[in-house]
């Protein structure tokens, strides 16, 4: 049993692929509806964001589609399905704004980070993007390797 004293572990789970392929427009912090042994892979650090996307549902909820995080080792019988899709929290002037650039643009919503609050809550961050070119992508990856050269020298 946790007691007073024990300080909860700060968990950082990025997608680092997010960034090679979409160009970020806006971000934003959001909750997340876990159930279960849930919060107990996350704090394993058993979480895979790559694959991860939103969509919004027709009641007007956001909800978070493709990313695994695993089932709880130790569980029982009643332990979490790996994928199912989890309900995010966020305000509605936020909701209405990310739904109107969605519609609107033809943007797309994807998870960036999860991560651990100081409370033990665990929150994703999610971006509006665009999705890169192929030349973007190469541009990226040549500017990556000219600032490597000069931070050698």
């Amino acid at each position: 049993m946790a007691t007073k004293d024990d300080k909860p572990t700060f968990i950082n789970i990025k997608n680092r692929r997010a960034s090679h392929e979409y160009t970020f427009l806006a971000k934003y912090d959001a909750g997340v509806m876990l159930q279960g042994t849930e919060i107990k892979s996350i704090r394993a650090g058993e979480v895979n964001l790559s694959d991860g996307y939103c969509l919004f549902h027709s009641d007007g909820s956001l909800w978070i589609h493709s990313i695994r995080i695993a089932p709880y080792s130790l569980g029982t019988y009643n332990n979490h399905d790996a994928m199912r899709e989890r309900k995010l929290l966020l305000q509605k002037r936020e909701l209405k704004q990310l739904r109107g650039k969605m519609i609107d643009q033809g943007l797309t919503i994807i998870p960036l980070r999860l991560f651990t609050t100081d409370r033990g809550f665990a929150k994703i961050e999610i971006a509006l993007a665009q999705g890169k070119k192929l030349y973007d992508k190469r541009n990226d990856l040549k500017a990556k390797a000219q600032q490597r050269d000069m931070e050698r020298r």
